[in-house]
């Protein structure tokens, strides 16, 4: 029976090569472009990551696990505060990306390195978890956001951190929902928030979702977003972008084909509209804009920068 397998994979090899021989540029070009979506695929469903364990993040910072913001066990985010004594401290709510349909707020990727950066400066760092796919669809997710929002800003005290002082932080799927959201932050003020002081988008290349959803796009976004084009608008930050939304600073990758167009797109709406919207290119992949922030360079630097810029 080996050696049978053996004879066919061989006569199935021969044949791919046969294929190839026939007609080079189109079956190498539809090769690539399989090995491409799955590449993309796999770079965009990074829910696949080692969990930041309480005892790794250091002595100088306190851990809070599973802070409840609704009744669903994925309604829950954790704190990362100072152990020392700090009031009025600036406040990060972090959402991890994942397709919509996985990920977790203890992804290694998601924590250790910001954590490591900016709570032991006096920062109060949140990373929360959201429902995902199928149980809610990306809006119901946005909404998720809000719920986390509003009770972070109404605990910041007792973590030593200002309500007053909030930034929105997202990646991949997490940076489209925080865009959501800040596109136009009227509905969640309208369900208890404060207003926050701005917002960091981790790689999106879904700030427009229509543009998304009708150029060449990955399985997970027709998961994500379907086949009806007047929920595409309900989803697409874009198209909610209106005048008196907060700053934000879209980190595009420069190694992603649609992440540096839509930032641009975005940000040249947001200046019709005088929204500040900052476009941070980066010659790193998709995974290492949100595994690399916190670690000492440029990177994080531009980051701190604009961080400092609204926090005035």
């Amino acid at each position: 029976m080996s050696s049978l397998n053996k004879h066919s994979q061989r006569r199935i090899f021969l044949a791919m090569l046969m294929m190839a021989a026939a007609n080079p540029p189109s079956f190498a070009q539809g090769l690539r472009g399989r090995i491409a979506a799955r590449r993309g695929q796999d770079e965009l469903d990074d829910g696949d990551d080692d969990t930041v364990q309480a005892a790794s993040v250091g002595q100088d910072v306190q851990v809070v696990r599973d802070v409840a913001y609704g009744r669903d066990e994925d309604q829950r985010f954790d704190v990362y505060h100072p152990r020392r004594p700090v009031q009025n401290a600036p406040v990060i709510l972090m959402a991890h990306g994942g397709g919509w349909y996985r990920g977790d707020k203890a992804m290694r990727s998601v924590v250790a390195n910001k954590v490591a950066h900016w709570v032991p400066q006096g920062t109060v760092f949140i990373s929360t978890n959201y429902r995902m796919l199928p149980q809610a669809d990306p809006v119901e997710q946005a909404e998720d956001i809000v719920r986390a929002l509003v009770t972070a800003q109404r605990r910041a005290v007792s973590w030593g951190g200002d309500p007053a002082k909030c930034i929105l932080m997202g990646h991949s799927a997490g940076a489209h929902l925080m865009a959501l959201v800040s596109a136009d932050p009227g509905r969640a003020l309208r369900q208890g928030a404060t207003p926050w002081r701005g917002a960091v988008l981790l790689d999106s290349a879904s700030l427009d979702v229509v543009q998304t959803m009708e150029g060449p796009h990955l399985p997970l976004h027709d998961r994500a977003f379907g086949s009806d084009p007047a929920y595409w608008r309900k989803a697409s930050p874009w198209h909610h972008l209106a005048a008196g939304a907060p700053p934000m600073l879209a980190v595009a990758s420069t190694e992603r084909r649609s992440a540096v167009p839509q930032a641009r797109h975005f940000a040249d709406k947001a200046t019709s509209l005088g929204v500040r919207v900052q476009v941070l290119e980066q010659a790193l992949t998709h995974r290492e804009i949100n595994e690399q922030l916190g670690q000492p360079g440029p990177y994080t630097s531009a980051v701190d920068a604009f961080m400092a810029s609204i926090l005035r």
